[in-house]
């Protein structure tokens, strides 16, 4: 195994009490992504590459094997422990967006920075800056109902990279949009990776799977396929 890996998770297991059965969800999983790499892990349903990504974005602790990130041993953290480093290692865009209703895009951007007691100020210039990247910067006083899906997805993408994070996790981030602007969003994504940012994708669409590098194929809770182009 190699110790510079951003992620290693070694001999992962995630065990669940289901109707008073236990169910494996993750039997023993090892893997590494490096700095850098775009991923996109896929599965069908109950596969576990829901379960793996919430044991990857720390929501949730693996009941056995370890897991470092970024030369964090997360396997032995707390509660506290865990929200310290989602907060500052790991970007999350879900497909529901997730932002707050009444909040215009620049407030529900800034919003991660608020856990890092900066001042205001500072917090505003950082949410500007991500907007700006997602182009859009001419939006910034606009609330969710006033936005498209696709700006929507925006302002929550910004929202994940306003702290920096050591990588992106995007669950499904293309689930509630039309075609083209499925594209344009992944179009954004693969800007991202091009400016050196590590982005892990979940998804079960081929062709959103398609404009990553590295394809993670899960069946029964294990790595049936690991395929790079």
């Amino acid at each position: 195994m190699n110790e510079r890996a951003l992620i290693r998770l070694d001999q992962i297991e995630r065990r669940y009490l289901v109707g008073g059965e236990e169910v494996l969800a993750l039997a023993g999983l090892d893997l590494e992504i490096q700095r850098g790499e775009y991923v996109a892990i896929m599965g069908s349903s109950g596969s576990g590459k829901s379960t793996l990504m919430n044991v990857l974005g720390c929501l949730d602790s693996p009941t056995a094997g370890e897991y470092h990130l970024d030369g964090h041993a997360v396997h032995r953290l707390d509660d506290d422990g865990l929200a310290r480093i989602r907060n500052e290692k790991i970007g999350f865009v879900f497909q529901s967006f997730n932002l707050l209703p009444r909040q215009d895009a620049l407030a529900n951007v800034a919003l991660p920075l608020l856990y890092r007691n900066l001042p205001r100020a500072e917090r505003e210039r950082a949410a500007r800056a991500a907007l700006e990247k997602v182009q859009l910067g001419h939006r910034i006083g606009h609330k969710p109902s006033e936005l498209s899906g696709g700006q929507n997805q925006r302002v929550a993408i910004a929202r994940a990279l306003v702290a920096d994070p050591a990588i992106l996790l995007a669950d499904e981030p293309t689930g509630n949009l039309d075609s083209k602007t499925s594209q344009d969003i992944m179009g954004l994504f693969d800007q991202l990776h091009q400016q050196g940012r590590t982005l892990i994708l979940v998804t079960h669409e081929e062709d959103i799977a398609a404009h990553a590098h590295r394809r993670i194929r899960l069946s029964d809770g294990k790595v049936v396929e690991d395929s790079r182009r």
